[in-house]
């Protein structure tokens, strides 16, 4: 690892092979805590390339623990994190609306790192007991529409960095890799990046895929629909510019504060689950949803995909994939 900070030091960067032969190490504990920070501060201080990126992904994939899941009809939608928001949690959200529209979700989620609440600090809260048994997976699929993969149990390198991470309390090059790793290979995706540089990335790496994808970056920095700015949107048929009045209407990013601890994030989405949320947290869900289901479907207008996920929404039926996702009930009262 000596020789490998010294390269990098000098400004130097790394080959797709070497990236991906250093994340296998690192993943088996080959290195130690010291000089994985110091690898991992690199990428806080200078941008990732295209190979690195990439290399990096390969590793993952490489030594993740996948699942036979019926990956053509599946959808993730996953924020890479770390844009530093605090938002409410959008996309698990979201997640729930395009299960309770009839469609079959994979959501890739983790704790957070950069903000309170990540989509498993909050799912764990709710009640939901991590799993990667493929059996049940398949079963929340087939009663639920959508199934939780929470990353640390599918990925033995989240487990070896995870408290350097924690530690670090900053986005590092895992941020931007946990959309792309998902180990039920979805076909269809819905990744929010918190940087247009890593949406053209992104949008490069992807398209040597044969995934049906919609890379998101509103321009103010959200790694999400925020509604709160025009937003960016790379996409199978090509590149965009859209702006809040597409999808609902502007919003203030202040209507989009997820809280201050899990507690208040748990809150925040059972009420918007329930149907008692705020508008604009209700119509940063629906964006994010309707473009979720306009990638499913792309036939369908944009403004049809907004409609089906507002009656997802308001008629309970995301609420009641939720419910049978947790099993019935929510242990905690919130």
């Amino acid at each position: 690892m000596k020789k490998i900070l010294t390269h990098l030091f000098k400004g130097q960067i790394l080959s797709k092979e070497e990236s991906k032969q250093i994340l296998i190490e690192l993943a088996s504990g080959n290195y130690n805590v010291s000089q994985m920070a110091a690898f991992m501060t690199v990428y806080c201080m200078r941008s990732i390339t295209v190979d690195e990126l990439e290399g990096f992904r390969d590793g993952m994939l490489e030594l993740c623990l996948s699942v036979n899941l019926p990956s053509d009809q599946l959808i993730d939608l996953c924020g890479t994190g770390g844009d530093g928001k605090d938002t409410f949690n959008i996309s698990t959200l979201s997640s729930f609306v395009v299960a309770g529209a009839g469609y079959k979700v994979a959501k890739h989620g983790n704790y957070g790192v950069s903000s309170s609440c990540g989509s498993s600090n909050v799912m764990e809260y709710l009640g939901y007991q991590f799993t990667n048994n493929e059996d049940t997976l398949k079963k929340t699929l087939d009663e639920a529409n959508i199934c939780f993969l929470h990353a640390p149990l599918f990925h033995p390198a989240m487990k070896t960095v995870a408290p350097i991470r924690k530690e670090l309390g900053v986005k590092t090059f895992f941020n931007m890799l946990g959309p792309m790793v998902n180990p039920a290979k979805p076909k269809h995706q819905m990744v929010g990046v918190f940087s247009l540089e890593l949406a053209r990335l992104y949008a490069y790496l992807y398209q040597k895929t044969d995934k049906k994808y919609m890379i998101i970056h509103t321009l103010s920095g959200y790694d999400e629909v925020s509604l709160t700015d025009p937003f960016k949107l790379f996409s199978t048929t090509g590149e965009a510019l859209y702006t809040p009045e597409h999808l609902g209407g502007l919003l203030n990013a202040v209507d989009l504060a997820g809280g201050d601890t899990v507690e208040d994030s748990a809150k925040i989405f059972m009420n918007v689950l329930k149907g008692e949320g705020t508008q604009s947290q209700q119509m940063a869900v629906l964006a994010n949803s309707a473009l979720a289901i306009h990638c499913l479907e792309d036939r369908k207008s944009l403004e049809d995909c907004y409609e089906i996920a507002k009656e997802s929404l308001i008629s309970g039926k995301a609420l009641s994939s939720f419910n049978k996702l947790i099993g019935n009930k929510v242990s905690i009262p919130v």
